[in-house]
């Protein structure tokens, strides 16, 4: 009788440790140069802002032959806007790092919070300067309170994941009874405990649908109640030299933009999470599992919760419509 030999467990972990790794060493490169980063994100961004004002005084001389162009850099200025460092992707990327979620799902959630930051930023310049025609102060004031709203939910999203990966862990440490089983009857009352093979009470899988989508919906509006300052600069330089509409038509596209970098860092860390939870074969580690998802979730919490307080306590009002990553 022969006996096959096995591959030991460290020989089939090694993705895994080595993807763990060098997210580790880029996470520590950013830590190392991320006043360098941010500085020459500030710089691009005020070089596009530039490039983006020289387009609306085209448009504003000649509409039709500058109004393709401008589409266009708007484009552009939102996908590459995106890149620059910001609270938008260190929710997203947090959230689907520790929740199951299909492509399909990210992207929805990626897509809905550019689409509503850019929706909000179009709503209150219209409302506050073109219907209320209030001050650019006011303006400012509540684009500021917008944003600081932003990280209250941002700390909430942080409070109501660690609730639920401490109710996980109690449930996976507590002592479990011995299972109860009852003798089959023609007619009896059926329980989650009966025996007779149907299922009369929701999954913990269907329970978790149910409240995940409370929980998208507080990803969703804590990534896009912060307006979006790129597009509040350039619908108020539009509505100085009188092309508002083009303003308004640009901040929309510059959110699609931001949407497509958005979506592909979601799907990016989705598939990384995928990738993870194939290389640690679950079913032979279903029982660590029980206890590391929810760990991992808590870890997730109280990285949301540091970075919401931080972002509020640093958040400042600019009057002058500051240069501020997404």
């Amino acid at each position: 009788m022969s006996v096959m030999s096995t591959p030991g467990r460290g020989s089939r972990l090694w993705p895994l440790w080595l993807m763990a790794a060098l997210l580790l060493s880029g996470g520590l490169l950013v830590w190392i140069y991320w006043s360098q980063i941010l500085l020459q994100s500030v710089l691009w961004q005020k070089d596009l802002h530039r490039q983006m004002t020289q387009l609306l005084q085209q448009v504003a001389e000649q509409p039709h032959q500058a109004g393709l162009s401008l589409v266009i850099f708007s484009l552009l200025y939102g996908v590459l806007h995106a890149l620059g460092p910001g609270h938008g992707k260190v929710v997203i990327a947090t959230f689907l790092a520790t929740h199951p979620a299909r492509v399909k799902t990210s992207i929805r959630l990626t897509l809905l919070a550019s689409l509503l930051q850019g929706s909000v930023a179009i709503g209150l310049v219209t409302v506050m300067l073109v219907i209320l025609q209030t001050s650019s102060r006011q303006l400012h004031l509540s684009s500021f309170w917008l944003e600081k709203g932003s990280y209250l939910l941002v700390i909430g999203l942080g409070v109501l994941m660690g609730y639920r990966a401490l109710r996980a862990l109690w449930r996976a440490l507590r002592p479990r009874p011995a299972p109860l089983f009852r003798a089959f009857q023609p007619h009896h009352q059926h329980d989650a405990q009966c025996g007779c093979g149907h299922a009369h009470l929701p999954t913990p899988q269907q329970m978790q649908v149910s409240v995940s989508l409370k929980t998208q919906l507080l990803v969703v509006v804590s990534m896009g109640l912060r307006p979006c300052s790129g597009a509040i600069m350039m619908l108020l330089f539009a509505k100085v030299i009188g092309v508002y509409g083009w303003g308004v038509l640009s901040a929309a596209v510059m959110a699609l933009g931001t949407a497509l970098t958005i979506s592909a860092i979601g799907v990016l860390v989705q598939q990384a999470r995928s990738v993870a939870q194939r290389l640690a074969q679950p079913r032979e580690t279903a029982g660590r599992a029980r206890l590391l998802i929810p760990l991992l979730t808590l870890t997730g919490s109280l990285i949301l919760i540091v970075a919401g307080l931080a972002l509020w306590q640093s958040a400042q009002l600019t009057l002058g419509g500051g240069i501020r990553p997404f």
